[in-house]
């Protein structure tokens, strides 16, 4: 034991001594490392893949859902619906691998994330102040969640923040768009004549699960930082609207809530994709919406708790009666 916390003191210390703009310069000559929000640079890790080491997509094709091949019925997708437009389905066995997809519907750019680590899959317009910019996977984790940067100005930005840390947009929070989990069946019956995004010309093992049992790890990969409260699982998921959480096992275990202004509704055939090595065959975590009280989307994350905890930490955990 004295010899595995030794280790574990000596590697936190390599971290600390590694998090250092200067050793980073050369792989990020273009970001204004004097310009941050982050306290210390020892928050910011390397997940192991170099910069794009995890490619992000841009551009991707899609094929309607009588053409799409492969997706099993529970595979978990992250639907993206604009007014207007058809809707759209970006499945998590591709998301898994890349974690970022540039795409436009209509007139409105907008970036699909889904940070495996955090469990967290949001979509953000890429319209600021600077133009329309470009998203790509820095290879970096701050409490365990990815840091993605831009193309266009080489900054950093917190995937679960939607806000930028480092470089010229320090402080510049993206718009989140409302997009939710669920089956690949649910889409499907819903949106009979809706779009799926099409298998990307990369050499991955689409359909599966890398992070094979990780959602029932007693503790995140890579993170340091203090666990949720009220005996809540720190790798437990939650849905976070703005500075809420509600446990999705009292969701579950309930259908639907009405409260702080929001409707979140529950319901069973949505795989895990961070259980078994084959997505398809996760257990069953079951798909959410969120909505206010006229019935309309509203924008959310289901992520684990020890993320909410860790960027949200004076937030407000709905459990319920105690």
């Amino acid at each position: 034991m004295l010899l595995r916390s030794c280790l574990v003191v000596f590697t936190l210390l390599s971290w600390g001594a590694a998090a250092d703009p200067e050793n980073w310069r050369g792989e990020w000559p273009n970001t204004d490392f004097s310009r941050t929000s982050v306290d210390s640079w020892a928050e910011i890790l390397s997940g192991g893949p170099p910069r794009d080491g995890i490619p992000a997509l841009d551009n991707p094709q899609f094929v309607g859902t009588d053409d799409a091949q492969g997706i099993g019925a529970r595979e978990p997708v992250i639907t993206v619906e604009i007014a207007g437009q058809t809707p759209r389905a970006y499945p998590l066995r591709y998301l898994t691998w890349h974690e970022i997809v540039n795409d436009s519907i209509g007139d409105v750019p907008i970036a699909v994330t889904f940070c495996p680590l955090c469990n967290s899959a949001m979509t953000f317009d890429r319209r600021t102040s600077a133009g329309v910019l470009t998203f790509g996977v820095s290879g970096k984790l701050r409490n365990s969640d990815m840091v993605m940067f831009d193309r266009e100005t080489e900054s950093w930005w917190q995937q679960a923040l939607g806000q930028g840390i480092v470089g010229d947009m320090t402080g510049v929070r993206l718009k989140l768009l409302p997009s939710w989990m669920e089956s690949w069946q649910e889409f499907v019956t819903r949106n009979p004549e809706g779009l799926v995004m099409a298998e990307p010309a990369y050499n991955r093992s689409y359909g599966r699960n890398p992070y094979r049992g990780y959602d029932s790890s007693a503790r995140p990969f890579l993170y340091n930082g203090e666990l949720p409260p009220h005996g809540v699982r720190p790798l437990a998921r939650v849905v976070r609207v703005g500075t809420r959480a509600w446990p999705l096992a009292r969701l579950a275990e309930v259908g639907e809530v009405r409260e702080a202004g929001v409707v979140i509704s529950w319901r069973a055939g949505q795989a895990s994709a961070l259980d078994t090595g084959k997505i398809a065959a996760g257990r069953d975590v079951g798909s959410i919406r969120v909505r206010d009280g006229q019935g309309r989307d509203l924008a959310h994350d289901v992520m684990f708790a020890f993320a909410f905890h860790a960027f949200w930490p004076e937030g407000e955990w709905m459990l319920g009666a105690q």
